[in-house]
């Protein structure tokens, strides 16, 4: 299969470089990883603590700065948030066949579908990657991708998707229930990410003492929002997922607080932002989402300009 992978930043590139060891990948990201990627190949190592090290290896993915004009049956989407219209627009350049988002936040699928002339699937990824230096990424935990329909059911498209990632070793499991998957997903983006980023902790200061209390109000809010759009979550389930993620994750950083402690632009409002505008549109309270998502914007507002 020629798979796209637009978005080469850790995930991504973690992603493709495993899908790249039985399919043609091409990374779409920047300089000077792309150039890393293109000059000496793709370095994935592993830092799971796996004595089978099966994520150390040499992948030999292409590797282009270009999104634009591409050809792929499928081009898997890892950008931020934030960046999911341009990417689209670049990507409806090309011929994609299908779409699949492993992104974080909701509402990527829909900008997508807008866009491309093409089946989008959703779908969420537990692996933990970080880039170590251009070229090199390393796995920090081995996950599973779970994919299916974006509105719920079934698909040929997500059927042979799914055939495609386990062909490439990745731990996949194809969904009929994609829409509560999300609400659970952002459950526990918005009760970790949030939290992490503005406590400066690792994720696992969520498990107990009062970045629990946070996190886990944080999922319970989103849970009764999702109840509200007609997706059956409950406050328990919710809780389940970012106190089982959390354990799953203690010794690791956020993606929020990397980007905040790099300066960057968070997903504050496709997360916790998320919550809080469905929330108001809905007659919801959820004070704790909308105290984090504005002392995010608070931070943003103040921090350096990209």
């Amino acid at each position: 299969m020629e798979i796209v992978v637009f978005g080469a930043g850790s995930l991504g590139t973690l992603v493709g470089g495993l899908l790249a060891s039985e399919h043609e990948v091409t990374l779409v990201g920047r300089n000077p990883h792309v150039s890393a990627v293109r000059e000496e190949n793709l370095r994935v190592a592993d830092a799971t603590g796996n004595e089978a090290n099966q994520f150390d290896f040499e992948a030999h993915p292409e590797a282009t700065t270009d999104g634009t004009g591409l050809s792929a049956d499928l081009a898997v989407v890892t950008v931020k948030a934030f960046d999911t219209e341009e990417s689209a627009e670049d990507l409806a350049t090309g011929r994609i066949d299908a779409a699949l988002s492993l992104q974080n936040g909701m509402g990527n699928e829909e900008v997508l579908a807008d866009r491309l002339d093409c089946p989008v699937l959703a779908g969420t990824v537990t692996y933990g990657a970080v880039l170590r230096e251009p070229g090199v990424v390393a796995c920090t935990g081995e996950g599973e991708v779970v994919l299916g329909p974006r509105g719920g059911g079934t698909s040929a498209t997500a059927d042979r998707v799914g055939r495609a990632f386990d062909a490439a070793g990745l731990r996949t499991t194809v969904a009929d229930d994609m829409p509560r998957r999300l609400w659970e997903k952002l459950a526990v983006n918005a009760g970790i990410n949030a939290t992490t980023a503005l406590a400066r902790v690792e994720n696992g200061a969520v498990l107990d003492g009062p970045a629990h209390e946070v996190a886990t109000d944080a999922g319970r809010e989103t849970a009764r929002v999702a109840r509200t759009e007609g997706v059956e979550l409950s406050d328990e389930a919710a809780v389940r997922a970012v106190e089982r993620v959390a354990e799953a994750t203690a010794a690791n950083t956020s993606s929020m607080q990397q980007d905040v402690l790099a300066d960057r632009r968070t997903e504050v409002e496709a997360i916790n932002g998320f919550v809080a505008s469905r929330a108001r549109e809905s007659g919801v309270s959820v004070p704790v989402n909308r105290t984090m998502a504005n002392l995010l914007r608070a931070w943003e507002a103040d921090r350096p300009q990209d």
